[in-house]
This record gives C-alpha cells, structure tokens and sequence, in this order.
C-alpha cells in the first residue's frame, strides 16, 4: 500500500497504523498529489490511500489516475466532501471514499473490501450525491459556489482552490447564468433548496 498526505505526521501516523497488521505492507509514504501518482506509476501498489482536504480536487483527480492503473487500487480519506466531489469520485473510477472520522476496523475493513474489488463508499455520502444528479453545475462550479456558501471572498476562494481571481469571477457569473439566478446569493439559495450543497 502507499499513503499519501500533505503532512507528514498524519502520513506517518497512517502508515505505522496500517502496518501494525501483519497481513498489510506500506511500500512508499508521500507527500503530494504529484508525488503519489508518480509512486503509483513507477511502483504499482495494491492499493493508494489520498488524504484529501476538503478543498482542492486536485487529489481526486490522483485517485482516479491511480484507479486507472493496472493492478492497483485508490481509496480517498477526507475530512470533509462537497456533493460534486462524491460525483467525480464515483464516476471518475476511484474505488472507495471515506471520512477520516471513521473508527480503525471499518478503515480496515474498507481496505480488505477494496483489495479484494469492491468499491467502498460512505453510505451517507453516496446517497447525498446520488439525490442530487440532476445538478447543473459542474463540480467546480459547485466547488466555488460551496466556498462562497462558507463567506469566503474572492481573494480566499481563488487561494483555496487555486484560481485566479478572474477565474473565480468567472465561475460565479457562469453559475448564476446557467441557475436564472438574480445574483451570487440567489444562486447560493437555489442550490440550497436544491440540496446541491
């Protein structure tokens, strides 16, 4: 298995947990996006568990890279998902998705799943994006649209999502077009009712 995360206590923390289990190997802990699909190309591990923060889609687009892979296998770990990013996750090929909050025997439990075919993704989850298919925005749109949501400016939304601000402008006046919005706010209120957020 291979562990990828940005911070390297949560990756070793994560690594020495898996390899506790007699039967599971880590073969490589990186940190990075471009670093864990550049292990998976040249080392091919059973499976690639991403650590995934919530705000950059960057890392599911690893996963489904990974995913695509012969012989090997990606399992997102996130503290938190939009909608939209459940929907590229599960379209996009990745084969599980779960909350970093979950206890140590459903993760493992998740893993022999994964190994063995299976897609693992939270129940929870899957339901919320499945309900939702009929959204019209794309999952970036929704990406901005939901840091919007949390009040973040232009400035914090091009940052966190690594845009450019014009980019973000961009985005939101796209989404307020394709919504029949009024403004930014309306758009935020018609996905609210529409439970694309």
């Amino acid at each position: 298995m291979m562990v990828s995360d940005d911070l390297l206590l949560s990756r070793s923390a994560l690594a020495a947990l898996i390899e506790r289990r007699a039967e599971m190997r880590v073969v490589g802990a990186v940190g990075g996006d471009t670093d864990a699909l550049e292990f998976a190309e040249i080392h091919r591990p059973d499976i690639a568990i991403i650590s995934f923060d919530g705000s950059d889609s960057s890392a599911i687009s690893v996963a489904e890279k990974i995913a695509s892979l012969p012989e090997c296998r990606s399992l997102v770990l996130a503290e938190s998902f939009t909608r939209s990013i459940i929907r590229q996750a599960f379209s996009g090929g990745v084969d599980g998705m779960l909350q970093r909050s979950v206890p140590p025997s459903w993760f493992f439990e998740a893993l022999h799943r994964v190994y063995q075919g299976e897609r693992v993704f939270d129940a929870d989850l899957t339901v919320a994006a499945l309900a939702n298919a009929g959204c019209p925005l794309t999952a970036r749109q929704l990406s901005v649209l939901e840091r919007l949501s949390y009040g973040d400016t232009i400035v914090e939304i091009a940052t966190r999502l690594h845009l450019s601000e014009g980019t973000v402008r961009n985005y939101l006046s796209s989404l307020v077009t394709k919504l029949g919005a009024r403004n930014r706010i309306d758009a935020l209120r018609i996905a609210r009712d529409a439970h694309w957020l």
